[in-house]
């Protein structure tokens, strides 16, 4: 495989790449009794990038990684905790997180600072103290795990796992993973997408390049409109595989991220399909972004989707609602390859661009006529079963 393409894997034994070791147990926090404690080590030392939520009411995890982040320093293993996000949890739940990093740390003989945690789940709940301590104790006794088992213990609504690899020359691999189904409008990143490699990169290169592609990936993603307290993005490299050229390697990891940030479009609460919006002839790369995801939060458009109903003016209703710049008359949209608009309405058969909307995936391309950047962004159409699964979350 070459290093600017990305696959998504399907289930079986997936390893990480070398180096890191993986652990996961069913600790009690979920009701169903899935596994919901996880971690993931390294053998030495990692440089890392970091990516948390916006969002004034961001949980502990979120606020302590950041903290780590501004200091500098490497890591050496993750700690993620799934069906309680420990956000809203006010000091208790601040000192509930510390206490997690403190425990691992203290079973793996690690400094605590070079532990990241991560919780998901639901809003407002103390975590069970007594049943995450316990797991994280035997923790190290499972750390055999392969990537799989790990992208199953960080589910919450996801209806599957979520992994993409990419393979450099000289044989260093990148294994990303993510979780994220509801609650996804990121302002940064998007729910947990973490991503391991043991290729040689830099911190300061690494950081450096982090926000744009952040940028063009996880925060390209949308499925309700809704920004998590949790939500964070980090790419973790130990070196083991040894020197890469940074800018292959920059390309891989993008790769991994915009198939991680697809998977998790296609698997929002409800999608029956994915939908992509191409966003052509912006003022600028930022714009064009800001129009593609805003065609994929409307409701209206979203609702198209799942009804296979070719309605172009949803798409220019959600472009002129963007803040991005347009001109009409040169502005053009076109619905799975067939052209809908090109400054006034086209003639077009109604039932055969239906037709072609009854897909897995649904692709709209839309070119505002003011410049020349470019943008894509992915949503999922919007269903009953949205609502029925959050209407019950909690009940």
């Amino acid at each position: 495989m070459s290093a600017s393409s990305s696959s998504s894997l399907q289930p079986g034994s997936v390893p990480l790449p070398q180096g890191f070791r993986a652990a996961v147990m069913a600790a009690g926090i979920k009701p169903s009794g899935k596994t919901d404690l996880s971690a993931v080590v390294s053998d030495t030392a990692c440089t890392w990038a970091f990516a948390g939520t916006r969002s004034t009411t961001a949980a502990a995890c979120v606020t302590r990684n950041r903290g780590l982040y501004g200091g500098g320093q490497s890591v050496r293993a993750l700690l993620v905790n799934a069906g309680n996000a420990n956000a809203a949890t006010g000091t208790r739940g601040a000192g509930d997180n510390e206490d997690m990093a403190d425990a691992l740390g203290s079973v793996l003989n690690v400094a605590p600072d070079q532990v990241l945690t991560a919780s998901t789940g639901i809003i407002g709940h103390l975590l069970p103290m007594d049943r995450v301590l316990s797991g994280i104790e035997h923790l190290p006794d499972e750390l055999d795990t392969g990537a799989e088992a790990f992208a199953h213990a960080i589910m919450t609504t996801d209806t599957r796992v979520k992994l993409a690899q990419a393979t450099l020359r000289g044989g260093a691999r990148l294994l990303g993973t993510a979780k994220g189904s509801g609650m996804i409008h990121p302002d940064m990143a998007t729910m947990f997408a973490f991503v391991f490699t043991d290729a040689a990169i830099g911190q300061t290169q690494l950081r450096a390049a982090f926000p744009d592609i952040v940028a063009r990936t996880f925060n390209a993603v949308t499925v309700d409109g809704d920004t998590s307290t949790n939500d964070m993005a980090v790419v973790f490299a130990n070196g083991a595989a040894g020197d890469v050229d940074e800018g292959e390697f920059l390309e891989a990891l993008e790769g991994v991220m915009r198939d991680l940030a697809r998977q998790i479009a296609a698997d929002g609460e409800g999608a029956s399909k994915l939908l992509t919006v191409r966003v052509s002839g912006a003022r600028s790369e930022a714009e064009a972004l800001q129009a593609a995801r805003t065609c994929c939060v409307s409701p209206l458009l979203k609702s198209a989707v799942h009804g296979n109903d070719p309605n172009w003016g949803r798409v220019i209703m959600a472009v002129g609602r963007s803040g991005a710049a347009v001109d009409i008359e040169h502005l053009k949209v076109s619905v799975q390859g067939h052209a809908v608009f090109a400054g006034r309405p086209l003639p077009y058969g109604d039932a055969a661009v239906s037709d072609s909307m009854k897909a897995d995936e649904v692709v709209f391309e839309v070119d505002l006529g003011v410049g020349d950047a470019s943008g894509e962004a992915w949503g999922c159409d919007l269903s009953a079963e949205y609502v029925s699964i959050n209407a019950d979350y909690t009940t």
